[in-house]
């Protein structure tokens, strides 16, 4: 059916929106029908005004988040200003970023059922549609557990459950991807297309994961920046544009590939997803810049900074959480250690920290064992950043918190600021160096915390999922600033699900599953091994899967030309 034939069910027009506590509208004139069964994906840089569109939509705005509305938001024909919450809640459901924040019941079916309760729904129908749509979603086995007991991406199905269970017409999901590993993603992903594709509804996501969300099919792509609308096209003449590196969006890898080969991306060429992908038309140009690149030279041996000796720790006598690992870190390498939810990651870097201490094998630094030294003694030479930095502040303004551990170290004060004034000028927040911590983005937040520990001057530090939640440009603003740390010599060592970064940034990376390591190698020889990616949720990379399409002798060696060829090109 094409968009002639089918009703609008959502209409914005010279839709304005400005939040009271701003000074300027975060949503200008826009105007954008979506139809009913579509599935369009609203994609922009943070703070482009995508979440805030998302908000309009499932009103959160006005009833939440008060602001001035310019212009017309209509949903299934109905002025949404003359909606009330409730009524607008029969027709959009929402799956928030943050499961954790969307739990109401004690259980998993009390959850799903919330939404049936609140409309007096029998009991016997309300349990026949709470077991109906748990399994729709492969939970309805797990009716009886606590949400607060499931992974990240248990959590996400069973909010996906709660919004479906009402039959609302329109499924809005926002930031689907952001706390899911790869494999986990790949399954969301899986997942709302089903959905989308069994129930006919229309289906909206906001995500900036544009490469992992185009792995199924979507019909229109919607490019928010600045709070207008940049574009509005298919995948494959978005991929043609070349829009999405300029506004600070990473297009797919493969595409960026085809770039360095000097092919003129087209339409034609059905680049939206590596699937419809023409590969006959680009095959020559690709195999020939794979030719033409040089190899480049192993980096010299360095000595080992940081290294574990048959490593073990759990927390209660059944079960182990770390089993017998062992690694070796050079001085001044870039380390990713990655796995599955629960693999153990964060436990290592805890007993590398000192906060928890191992219970058999060592740990040593430069070959000298850290037994016994307290965790202030050891957070002399290793600063660790958490994943969620509302964990790690403590003081209001970020000055103060910046101080912190020097003050805590009795540093005179006239010392303490030229080393604030430097961690903060290299992390980006020089102009807000007398703000509140509240007045910013998370993003900006988790750069608090690294300059908090930075101004320690550390030799190692550990970062816990560094770039969640962030979009490309702060993304790659936050591994630069890494990157030009680690070249002053701190040895880095990055816990993370972003295989993107994990590939472009680190070359050495660790695989934890199940408490063991199950690899250690470049990460292009990681990310090229289906074996384990299969066993710690890794996800190959598409290069990998774009280079044997292509019908590469190599595709782990076209991997790695590509991050070469990168490294060189930008840096």
């Amino acid at each position: 059916m094409n968009q002639s034939e089918r009703k609008p069910v959502i209409e914005f027009e010279h839709f304005q929106f400005q939040y009271f506590s701003q000074a300027e509208p975060t949503l200008y004139d826009i105007n954008l029908k979506i139809y009913e069964g579509e599935k369009v994906l609203i994609v922009g840089p943070s703070g482009s005004g995508k979440s805030t569109m998302g908000n309009c939509l499932n009103g959160l705005i006005p009833f939440s988040y008060k602001g001035e509305i310019q212009g017309s938001l209509k949903i299934s024909g109905r002025e949404t200003s003359k909606m009330n919450i409730f009524e607008l809640s029969k027709k959009v459901g929402t799956v928030l970023q943050d499961a954790d924040g969307q739990f109401i019941g004690l259980t998993v079916g009390e959850d799903i059922a919330f939404a049936l309760e609140n409309d007096c729904v029998p009991l016997t129908k309300m349990k026949e549609t709470v077991q109906k749509v748990a399994d729709i979603v492969d939970m309805g086995q797990l009716l009886k557990s606590s949400p607060f007991e499931l992974s990240g991406g248990q959590k996400q199905r069973v909010s996906f459950a709660g919004v479906m269970v009402d039959d609302v017409d329109i499924l809005l999901f926002d930031e689907p991807l952001a706390n899911l590993d790869p494999a986990t993603g790949k399954t969301a992903i899986d997942l709302i297309d089903r959905v989308w594709k069994e129930s006919k509804k229309t289906v909206v996501i906001i995500e900036h994961r544009l490469e992992d969300v185009l792995y199924r099919d979507v019909d229109r792509i919607v490019v928010v920046s600045e709070g207008r609308i940049a574009a509005d096209m298919t995948p494959d003449e978005l991929m043609a544009a070349d829009i999405l590196s300029k506004l600070g969006i990473r297009e797919p890898l493969y595409v960026t590939a085809m770039k360095y080969a000097g092919i003129t991306v087209t339409p034609e060429m059905k680049a939206g997803r590596m699937d419809t992908l023409d590969v006959e038309v680009i095959r020559e140009s690709m195999l020939k810049w794979n030719r033409e690149q040089k190899k480049k030279e192993k980096p010299e041996e360095r000595p080992e900074i940081l290294s574990a000796e048959h490593l073990s720790f759990q927390y209660t006598k059944k079960r182990k959480i770390l089993q017998d690992i062992n690694f070796k870190i050079q001085e001044g390498e870039m380390v990713s250690i990655v796995g599955t939810n629960g693999a153990g990651k964060s436990t290592l870097a805890k007993v590398i920290c000192g906060f928890v201490t191992e219970d058999e094998g060592k740990i040593l630094y430069y070959g000298k064992d850290l037994k016994g030294q307290t965790i202030k003694e050891r957070s002399q030479i290793i600063g660790y950043v958490m994943q969620n930095p509302n964990q790690m502040i403590c003081k209001p303004m970020i000055y103060d918190e910046v101080a912190l551990g020097l003050r805590i170290r009795g540093i005179p004060e006239e010392e303490i600021e030229p080393k604030v004034d430097r961690a903060l000028r290299i992390c980006g927040l020089a102009p807000f160096k007398k703000w509140p911590v509240s007045a910013l983005s998370f993003g900006q937040k988790k750069r608090v915390t690294i300059a908090s520990m930075l101004v320690m001057n550390p030799q190692i530090l550990i970062l816990d999922e560094p770039t969640a939640g962030q979009d490309y440009h702060h993304y790659t603003e936050i591994m630069e600033f890494l990157k030009s740390l680690n070249d002053q010599g701190v040895t880095i060592i990055m816990i993370t699900h972003d295989m993107h970064l994990m590939l472009e940034y680190t070359p050495h990376a660790i695989v934890i599953s199940g408490g063991k390591k199950i690899g250690d190698a470049s990460a292009v020889d990681i990310l090229t091994n289906k074996e384990i990616a299969e066993k710690a949720n890794l996800k190959i990379t598409s290069l990998y899967e774009f280079a044997e399409k292509i019908g590469m002798e190599d595709p782990s060696g076209f991997v790695q030309n590509f991050i070469d060829y990168e490294r060189g090109t930008h840096r």
